[in-house]
């Protein structure tokens, strides 16, 4: 059984380990680079190991480093957390080869749900409906003109390695797919160190519908409800819910059985996560498995009632999954929103520094899952999410009244959040009636709807998230008047 885990991330997620671990009574061990000294998940461990400078690939990047923190400090176990070495098939290996538990699926699997081509063929295999696209990886960009003709612009080039976002070009010519072609390549191999290409085809108006899994070692699989991950921001999250608005018990049945079927199909087991992609004519299709687990998760711990952390430290443990699908219910409905730090104005440029001063939101139905203290600081080596801003309620009105409730009290001086740019997209029609896709900030103009509540919001000034907001957009339209080579557009935007 396990009894000290060694947690190989940081911020938020490390804590939310540590929270899981206290309570069942297991030792943690934290690992932290020269940025993240005074960061809360060191002094909330039980002790910790410095890894490296603030750069990731010195630190929470380097096996080496890691490993010799896990064989110094006798740890039996290790919690990948989410991002960094998560998903890296070399890491998991490295825990095997020295009877290091890995809370995570086995080595060979994360390597065959990585390799996006060898996955959709496993899922072909096993009839699970998959977007048309190439047969196999493309040689060279003739090879995969070749494809987008046959299948039809628009076409999306992926990197069969990427993730999160990188690694993908949507294409509508044969010009654009010439010149994106060059560049995915450049991306996949800076990014992950190798290069492989596949073309699927482009679905316009999508929605973006994942499945969270869980496999034991005996074989048993669950699903644990879906999540909608429609709003997003170049390919990245910015609010997910459960239930889906268009999802209802039969399609939820359907789509769960496929899931699970996919997990067997990649022999997976721990937690991961069956993404799909849902047609405007309601077909769906599978994407990927995210073999780790997701930012996501803590609205499906709020509607299932389940630990999930603890989940994947049973299963890591050898027990069985203590329950049947037909035990779960959904109960209520979640909200979650990522509070980044990004500067909505700026085209979601990071923004860094110290935080002075900070209220965390509370109250019935609020979880927020953060690194954020008074006196803390926002990191330029790192990812821009601050915290995750969860909202419970009977139904989903009143998650999305308390969500409103929660971004108004939610306070961070000192960075720019998405704060604003939530409230905004929470207030719209098309967003209460449930109208979403992975387009929704282009479709129905959120920006320029985010301006306008802004511009309102100055009658009144009582909001102090939006308050910072506009005193930063009036600070940048002074700043970009006054200049000689100050962008037209950007003027007018900022107008």
């Amino acid at each position: 059984m396990i009894k000290k885990v060694l947690i190989a991330n940081r911020g938020e997620i490390a804590l939310r380990v540590i929270k899981t671990c206290k309570a069942l009574g297991i030792k943690t061990v934290a690992v932290y680079s020269d940025e993240d000294y005074n960061s809360l998940h060191v002094k909330q461990a039980n002790e910790s190991y410095h890894i490296g400078k603030a750069a990731p690939k010195e630190s929470y990047l380097n096996q080496e480093k890691i490993m010799e923190a896990i064989l110094a400090s006798g740890a039996d176990a290790v919690h990948p957390g989410y991002g960094f070495l998560s998903e890296n098939s070399d890491f998991a290996k490295l825990c095997e080869d020295n009877k290091i538990n890995f809370i995570g699926p086995s080595s060979a699997s994360m390597d065959l749900c990585g390799d996006k081509m060898r996955c959709k063929s496993a899922m072909l295999k096993a009839k699970i409906p998959t977007i048309p696209g190439s047969p196999d990886l493309v040689k060279d960009v003739e090879e995969a003109l070749n494809v987008a003709n046959k299948i039809g612009y628009p076409v999306l080039l992926k990197s069969v390695y990427g993730g999160g976002g990188r690694g993908i070009r949507l294409v509508n010519t044969d010009k654009e797919l010439r010149e994106a072609f060059e560049t995915v390549t450049g991306e996949s191999i800076a990014a992950f160190g190798k290069s492989a290409i596949l073309v699927e085809k482009f679905l316009e108006k999508i929605r973006h519908i994942e499945y969270q899994l869980a496999r034991d070692k005996h074989g048993h699989a669950v699903h644990i409800f879906e999540r909608e991950c429609s709003i997003q921001r170049r390919n990245q999250k910015l609010i997910e819910q459960t239930p889906s608005p268009v999802v209802d018990q039969k399609t939820r049945d359907r789509i769960g059985e496929l899931a699970v079927k996919a997990a067997e199909a990649v022999d997976y087991t721990n937690l991961g996560t069956a993404e799909f992609l849902r047609a405007d004519n309601g077909e769906f299709y599978f994407i990927e498995i995210n073999a780790r687990l997701q930012v996501e998760h803590p609205i499906t711990e709020l509607v299932s009632g389940l630990d999930l952390v603890k989940l994947q430290i049973d299963i890591a443990n050898g027990e069985p999954i203590p329950f049947q699908q037909k035990d779960l219910k959904m109960n209520g409905y979640a909200i979650e929103c990522r509070i980044n730090a990004e500067d909505t104005f700026l085209d979601f440029a990071p923004s860094t520094g110290p935080v002075p001063d900070v209220t965390i939101p509370s109250g019935p139905g609020i979880r927020c899952d953060t690194y954020l203290y008074s006196g803390c600081t926002v990191s330029p080596y790192y990812d821009s999410l601050m915290a995750k801003l969860c909202a419970w309620g009977q139904n989903f009105e009143e998650s999305r009244t308390r969500m409103l409730n929660a971004l108004n009290d939610f306070y961070i001086q000192g960075v720019e959040t998405s704060i604003p740019l939530y409230k905004t997209i929470l207030k719209t029609d098309e967003y209460k009636k449930g109208s979403l896709s992975t387009d929704f900030l282009k479709r129905y103009g959120i920006i320029d709807k985010l301006t306008k509540d802004i511009q309102d919001e100055k009658l009144e000034n009582k909001d102090p998230a939006l308050a910072a907001a506009i005193m930063h957009s009036e600070y940048l339209k002074s700043r970009v008047k006054s200049s000689p080579t100050g962008s037209s557009s950007w003027k007018n935007k900022l107008d």
